[in-house]
């Protein structure tokens, strides 16, 4: 027996409302390119609209003129869609909650979830939606999950609740330690401060 290996999100496919509330919602509010659209190969009678979130993936949604916009949250049963998170940079993230203010969406403000600040809210038809923003700078080529790894393992170490600014500040170390070579053969910290 072998694996099913996945190397990635391909998209992620969304039952809409008609066609101008999905346009709207995602390109409109959450500034994701409107990057094609055919048929729904599997019902004609609906648009499949795909978005682009930012980093190459999709999310497409299922659109029929004969949908309506309902605001009622999206059921959470076992087996379904809690939320979906799109990461966005600091900048954006404290803008975030003003524009939704200025379109009269409730959302949760600011939350602090340790290693990265978060922002809940619901699209125009119940889903819950988060705004994700990670509270450290990625070294070229690391990818979220390397760090994510590597701060549980610290934080485990050390008998911590969960993972925060300190434990971030030690996996980027340990992630640069280990990925970006130098000339010293001790690579401690150091004060050069205390010599007299």
């Amino acid at each position: 027996m072998q694996k099913i290996q996945t190397q990635g999100v391909h998209h992620i496919t969304l039952i809409g409302a008609d066609r101008q509330t999905s346009i709207d919602f995602w390109e409109g509010v959450l500034g994701m390119p409107f990057v094609f659209e055919q048929p729904n190969l599997d019902d004609p009678s609906e648009s499949h609209l795909y978005f682009d979130p930012g980093d190459g993936t999709l999310i497409t949604i299922f659109a029929s003129e004969d949908r309506r916009p309902d605001r009622s949250p999206v059921p959470e049963a076992i087996g379904s869609l809690h939320h979906l998170a799109f990461n966005v940079s600091l900048a954006t993230y404290e803008r975030a909650m003003r524009n939704l203010d200025d379109r009269g969406v409730q959302h949760s403000g600011r939350v602090d979830r340790g290693f990265m600040w978060s922002c809940y809210f619901r699209d125009p038809l119940g889903l819950r939606l988060e705004l994700a923003c990670y509270k450290f700078e990625l070294p070229p080529g690391v990818l979220p999950s390397r760090m994510m790894f590597e701060a549980h393992q610290i934080r485990v170490a050390a008998g911590d609740d969960h993972i925060d600014e300190r434990h971030l500040a030690l996996a980027l170390e340990k992630v640069v330690r280990e990925d970006a070579p130098s000339l010293s053969e001790d690579r401690a910290a150091k004060n050069p401060y205390k010599r007299t």
